[in-house]
């Protein structure tokens, strides 16, 4: 089992940047694939980005390929995602998430974190 923790997320203009961290606990976390999904108020959970268990591949969401990079330091537990030219429509609360095969489903995953807000004011 392990155990995810979101940080980095707040309050940041359209256009800003904000990087999110996934902190990882428990068991091996190069094991895992991981995944970033997203829910913006009144909407459904949507996948935003992927990465292998060595971070040699990465998948993303068709609308936010160019603006979001997701990457991971299996030494340090920790997945990131690298946020840019953030607009309002991103305004969500972003969950990491884990599980043994990489995909772009919620069923992909078998461990979630909490959460953390973004919000991207006009």
């Amino acid at each position: 089992q392990v155990q995810l923790v979101e940080s980095g997320g707040g309050l940041v203009q359209a256009g800003g940047s904000l990087r999110l961290s996934c902190a990882a606990s428990g068991r091996t976390f190069s094991s895992y694939a991981m995944g970033w999904f997203r829910q913006a108020p009144g909407k459904e959970r949507e996948f935003v980005a992927a990465i292998s268990r060595s971070g040699g591949n990465a998948y993303y969401a068709d609308s936010l390929k160019g603006r979001f990079t997701i990457s991971r330091d299996n030494a340090k537990n920790t997945m990131y995602l690298q946020m840019n030219s953030l607009k309002p429509e991103d305004t969500a609360v972003y969950y990491c998430a884990a599980g043994y095969y990489i995909g772009n489903k919620e069923t992909d995953y078998n461990y979630w974190g909490q959460g953390t807000q973004v919000t991207v004011s006009s």
